[in-house]
């Protein structure tokens, strides 16, 4: 049966809490972390029962908390509602936004009257509530994420910017529409990684037969798709739109980044402690990561539900190191996988390797595997030109990224997904190029994620194995992606 989503988000939170605490707080923050009389599990306690006030919001108490702003209620009430439903420090810094739908509440508490900024445009003067909180509501787009920052006294608080997702309605759970099923965790130590282990979760859409062979798709980051209304809500996405037939019932693969010795990957990353291996698993670019997931990984699947064999009926999605992932995986093997979903994707040199010395020693907490000095081998910001030099694949891709996505040493996000679709339309693959202005962030992509899904498996036939994916007309007609700089 299903973990309950309730104590899976709450337990994930609260562990990448207590790690953020411990790796990367100050040394205070630590020492009073660890030496507290309270213990560990106190804190964790505390920080299950801050996500329950914050984040953990039910669809319901931001539909009311809504309705109340929008009312004729007393200020004193509103500002007791704000207080309750939102953490003193999300209040403080600018974070604190309940949405519903279309229905966005932003809530501040500054001494100084605030300007709230969405989506870089300036909103009207915000409501002034007791204890020096602000308020501000109204009605907007769906489908889409939505960012927000304030201005105070001329400056924007905390240099921060907000970005929150506007779910449609095939992202809520619909009268009628039956649900299906999550497997327990499930492990598999990989050959191909030398003993690496992996938690992965299979999910079962209604319409599946365990008997019949199913489409299917797999996930990066899959411990992240497990909460039926947080974050993507893939299970309520699927199961709606399998409902409308916009895409066939199908059976999703949820791979956790890989880790050694002993973890539970439902509640967070493996810290670095006991060898956390994403960036290794999904940046590389070679078939290893196949080799795992088609050669090992599914055969176990098959012994639960039956999968297709074809590339047609699969696809395979994830996010930043998982986006990049996904297109390696298809690159490499497009008759396992043609069909790619890459979210806020990692097109970066991240795992580009010279031959220099392996920077976290040996294996196999090496950042680079076991061999030191490290092997030559490309990374993913060839990508771009890769697919201008080499041939085209058989391949539909939905590529999605944002305006304020990253820009480090590693590259710059923005930049190489542009590039990335420029390459795509003139090779003229059949390809989909979204791009908001959020920032390193799944907002985006999981309101979109219906859309995301629909366009992807448009004209899904059960009764073909193969399609010649070709570049829509109407995309043919459109120039390339021309970058303009307006931030200065």
């Amino acid at each position: 049966m299903p973990p309950d989503g309730t104590a899976v988000a709450s337990a994930a939170e609260c562990s990448r809490q207590v790690l953020r605490a411990l790796e990367s707080g100050s040394e205070r923050s630590r020492v009073r972390l660890l030496d507290s009389e309270a213990g560990p599990a106190k804190l964790v306690s505390c920080l299950r029962s801050r996500q329950t006030r914050a984040s953990r919001m039910t669809d319901a108490q931001r539909h009311e908390l809504f309705q109340l702003v929008n009312s004729d209620s007393d200020p004193t009430a509103v500002a007791t509602a704000l207080t309750s439903h939102f953490e003193t420090d999300d209040l403080a810094s600018g974070a604190a936004v309940s949405a519903y739908g279309g229905e966005f509440v932003w809530a501040v508490r500054s001494d100084s009257r605030p300007h709230l900024y969405v989506d870089d445009e300036p909103a009207p003067p915000m409501d002034p509530l007791p204890d020096n909180l602000w308020v501000h509501s109204r009605r907007i787009r769906t489908g889409t994420s939505h960012a927000h920052y304030y201005r105070v006294d001329t400056s924007v608080l905390g240099g921060r910017r907000f970005d929150t997702a506007a779910y449609g309605e095939d992202s809520y759970a619909q009268d009628g529409v039956p649900q299906g099923e999550y497997s327990d965790e499930l492990f598999h130590e990989s050959p191909t990684y030398r003993g690496w282990k992996v938690s992965y979760w299979l999910y079962a859409s209604p319409g599946v037969d365990p008997a019949k062979p199913s489409a299917v798709m797999v996930w990066q980051d899959g411990h992240r798709f497990l909460q039926r209304d947080q974050r993507s809500r893939i299970a309520v996405v699927v199961e709606n739109l399998v409902h409308k037939k916009k895409i066939p019932p199908m059976v999703l693969v949820l791979i956790a980044p890989g880790y050694i010795g002993s973890h539970d990957n439902s509640s967070s990353y493996a810290p670095r402690e006991i060898g956390h291996m994403r960036s290794l698993l999904y940046d590389t670019f070679n078939d290893d990561y196949n080799k795992m997931v088609v050669d090992e990984i599914f055969p176990e699947v098959n012994k639960t539900y039956r999968l297709r064999d074809d590339g047609y009926s699969r696809a395979i999605g994830g996010q930043s190191s998982g986006g990049i992932c996904s297109l390696n995986s298809a690159w490499f093997r497009p008759h396992a996988f043609s069909r790619v979903l890459s979210r806020i994707g990692s097109y970066a040199s991240i795992q580009w390797r010279w031959g220099q010395e392996n920077p976290f020693g040996e294996y196999p907490l090496g950042r680079f595997g076991d061999r030191d000095p490290c092997e030559p081998l490309d990374g993913g910001n060839i990508w771009p030109f890769l697919i201008r030099k080499r041939d085209r694949k058989n391949i539909r891709i939905w590529l999605e990224d944002g305006t304020y996505d990253l820009e480090n040493a590693h590259g710059s996000w923005p930049l190489q997904n542009i590039q990335l679709a420029n390459s795509l339309k003139m090779k003229e693959y059949d390809f989909k190029f979204s791009f908001g202005n959020a920032q390193h962030s799944t907002t985006y992509g999981d309101a979109e994620l219906p859309a995301a899904m629909t366009w992807l498996w448009r004209d899904y036939d059960p009764l073909m194995t193969h399609q010649a994916f070709v570049m829509d007309a109407d995309e043919k007609d459109k120039p390339y992606f021309r970058v303009k700089i307006c931030n200065r």
